[in-house]
C-alpha cells in the first residue's frame, strides 16, 4: 500500500475486489484492468464512499466486474448509472453451486424414498415396499412429485 503506483488511464473494463489486510479487522480494495490483469489502484478500504470517489475521479470506465456485495453495487452506480455491473467468475460459480445445493437439499427426502440408483447386476427385485405399487399421479405429495412407477420395471 505504501508503494506509489504509476498514473494509468482508467480502463474500459475494471475489476474491483476486496481483500483482507488483517482478517476480520481491516479490508482494502484493489482495482485492476480486467482485460490485461494489471493493477490500477489499491484503495485503503472497500467502503461505498471510497469506491464512489475513485470512480468519479476516473471517468471512462464502462464495465465493472465485481463481487456480489450491495455496497459495491451502489458504489458503481452512484458516479455513473451507465456503468454496467457484472459478477466476477468466482462469485458467479459460487452462487450457482449454492443454488444447486439448496435445490438438491429440498428434494433429498424424495430421493431417499426411492433409494439408490439401480446398477447393472444389482438389485434384481424391487424392495418389499415397492411390490405391487403402481402410481400414475403427477401431483405434488409432501413436496415430492410422484412420477409414474411400474413395479415390474424395477
Amino acid at each position: 500500500m505504501r508503494i506509489p503506483l504509476p498514473d494509468r488511464a482508467a480502463p474500459k473494463v475494471a475489476g474491483l475486489a476486496e481483500f483482507a489486510l488483517r482478517k476480520g479487522h481491516r479490508y482494502a480494495a484493489i482495482v485492476i484492468d480486467a482485460v490485461s490483469g494489471k493493477r490500477i489502484e489499491v484503495l485503503p478500504d472497500h467502503r461505498k464512499e471510497t469506491v464512489t470517489a475513485w470512480l468519479r475521479e476516473h471517468p471512462g470506465i464502462e464495465v465493472v466486474c465485481r463481487d456480489g456485495s450491495g455496497a459495491c453495487a451502489q458504489a458503481t452506480t452512484a458516479p455513473d448509472p451507465e456503468i454496467v455491473r457484472v459478477t466476477d467468475r468466482w462469485h458467479l460459480w459460487h452462487g450457482l453451486i449454492e443454488a444447486v445445493l439448496e435445490e438438491v437439499g429440498a428434494y433429498s427426502a424424495c430421493w431417499a424414498r426411492i433409494g439408490p440408483p439401480i446398477r447393472e447386476g444389482k438389485r434384481t427385485r424391487p424392495p418389499a415396499s415397492d411390490v405391487g405399487r403402481s402410481t400414475t399421479s403427477s401431483t405434488p405429495v409432501s413436496g415430492c412429485w410422484n412420477a409414474p412407477v411400474d413395479s415390474t420395471s424395477l
